[in-house]
Formats: C-alpha cells, sequence, structure tokens
C-alpha cells in the first residue's frame, strides 16, 4: 500500500512538473503565432486542436450522454475561449510578452478580490495586504526600469491584460460551482465555441490560412496552453494527497516563461521585470486561495 502510494505521488510529481514545463513556452508561443496570425485566426485553430483532445478524454467519462448540458456549455465557451483568448491575445500582441505574461498572472489576486461581492467572502487584511503587494508588483514590472517618468508601455494593451484577468477569475469562480465533469464541460465549451470563432474570423481578419507555422501556433496553443497541459495537471491533482505541495509548482511556470522569453523571442528581459514577477508571486502567496 505504501508502495503504491509512493508510486501515485511521484507519477504526480512528473505530470505537475511536465505540466509547469509545458505551460512555461505558452507566453513565448503567443508572441511568435501572433506574428504569423491575427487574434481570432490562432484561437481559431487553437480551439479546433484542444476540441480534438477534449472530446476523447470526455467520451471516456460519459459524455455526451451523461453530461452535456448545451446552455452551460454555451456560456462558458463564451468566456473560454472565446472572449478571455481574443482579449489576452490582443494584449499580447501589443504588449512585450515580459510584462504581458506577469499581468496576466495577476488572475488569482482579481480571484480573491471577486470572491469578496461574489461568494460573500470577508476581506481579510490578509488578503488586502496581498492584493497591495500583488499590485505593487505590477507597478513595478511596468516601470520597465524607469522610476523618473510615466512607462513607455501601450496603456491599451495593458488594460487588457487586466480585463483578460477579471474574466478568467469570472470563469473560475463559475466553473467550480459546476457539476459537469471538467473534461466534459471542457469538450462542449471548445465544440461550441469553434463556429462562434469562425464567425468572427470571416467578419474580421479572414480565415487563418493552414500554412506549415499557422498550423504549428495553433497546435502549440491548442495542445500546450489549452488541451494537454490542463488534462495532465488534473491527473497531478488527483493522484497525490498533497494538492497544495503539487500547486506550489505552477509558481515556477512563470520565472521559466521569461528565461524563454529572453532566449527565444530575444526581448531584452529588464530587472524590474524579474524583480515585479517576485512581487506579484509573492502577493499571491500571502492572499491565498479563497474557499469555493
Amino acid at each position: 500500500m505504501m508502495q503504491d502510494n509512493l508510486s501515485d505521488e511521484r507519477n504526480a510529481l512528473i505530470f505537475g512538473i511536465g505540466a509547469v514545463l509545458m505551460w512555461s513556452t505558452v507566453a513565448t508561443g503567443f508572441k511568435l503565432g501572433l506574428a504569423v496570425l491575427a487574434p481570432a485566426q490562432l484561437l481559431l485553430l487553437g480551439a479546433c486542436v484542444s476540441a480534438a483532445v477534449f472530446v476523447p478524454a470526455a467520451i471516456r467519462s460519459g459524455w455526451p450522454k451523461q453530461s452535456l448540458n448545451l446552455r452551460e456549455g454555451l456560456v462558458f465557451a463564451l468566456m473560454n475561449p472565446v472572449l478571455y483568448y481574443l482579449v489576452l491575445f490582443e494584449a499580447y500582441d501589443r504588449l512585450p510578452a515580459q510584462i504581458a505574461q506577469p499581468l496576466n498572472y495577476t488572475w488569482a489576486i482579481m480571484l480573491a478580490l471577486l470572491a469578496v461581492p461574489v461568494l460573500g467572502q470577508r476581506l481579510t487584511l490578509r488578503m488586502g495586504l496581498g492584493i497591495l503587494i500583488g499590485y505593487l508588483g505590477v507597478v513595478v514590472l511596468l516601470s520597465q526600469g524607469r522610476f523618473d517618468a510615466l512607462p513607455d508601455v501601450d496603456w491599451f494593451g495593458v488594460a487588457l491584460a487586466l480585463g483578460s484577468t477579471l474574466i478568467w477569475a469570472g470563469y473560475w469562480l463559475f466553473n467550480a460551482r459546476s457539476a459537469t465533469e471538467p473534461a466534459a464541460l471542457m469538450a462542449t465549451s471548445f465544440l461550441l465555441a469553434i463556429p462562434v470563432l469562425f464567425i468572427l474570423c470571416v467578419l474580421g481578419p479572414g480565415l487563418p490560412g493552414l500554412t506549415s507555422d499557422a498550423l504549428l501556433y495553433g497546435a502549440w496553443v491548442g495542445l500546450v496552453e489549452m488541451g494537454v497541459t490542463f488534462l495532465m495537471w488534473q491527473q497531478a491533482l488527483r493522484r497525490t494527497r498533497h494538492a497544495g505541495r503539487i500547486g506550489q509548482l505552477i509558481f515556477l511556470s512563470p520565472f521559466l516563461s521569461l528565461l524563454l522569453i529572453g532566449s527565444v523571442l530575444g526581448e531584452t528581459v529588464h530587472l524590474t521585470s524579474w524583480i515585479g514577477l517576485g512581487i506579484i508571486v509573492a502577493g499571491l502567496l500571502v492572499t491565498g486561495r479563497p474557499n469555493t
């Protein structure tokens, strides 16, 4: 029995580290993909790939007979992937990855804020302190080494990046209350999102060309950001008896991501990007996770 537990914990650690390493690449993938595709085009390709991942996983859990709720699926589809990723991709299109990625990481701080009006939770001193620390990190991040003048950044892009955290935190709160099995909900959501994204592409930038680059980045987004990595992380949490310990691994991802942003994208990663991200993560740790 003890050997089985050790095996489960080892496998959970493998799945968890694998998921973190994959998520660390997505900021780089977003920027490379957005260099050849419009946000809606990249999202359409990514959603198609993700649907191909989630449908087989959902079928194994009895979908669609046991857990198909079209109304719920459509609401979730419009939030994620449609609205969330369109806003996030537009932010990445406007901002350096070293700014967009840490800003998006503040979604958990936004979650703590939303938990007060949505869940009726009390804003404790610890939560308030964590939120202040987290957004102090945002100020340091946006300074990009300059504190003598207003930072020279695309402020609309900043607003979009911070807005994406509001959408994702809201989605997380609603998702946590869904009785639908996660893979089934994701399969339904992505299948319903595809025709919406198809129409948006037709009315906007046009359908994506099926070039090798477009397919590569669509697969990168669909598999790494939205699909396989989600299932790996789910497996890690299911196999461990120490979900909190496994959950701490996620804090490695943004720092590894900055390394890739510097080495692959060639961005000069400012010291304040590292410091700002560190302060944001400290704010997350102080704030903690709201009870949902």
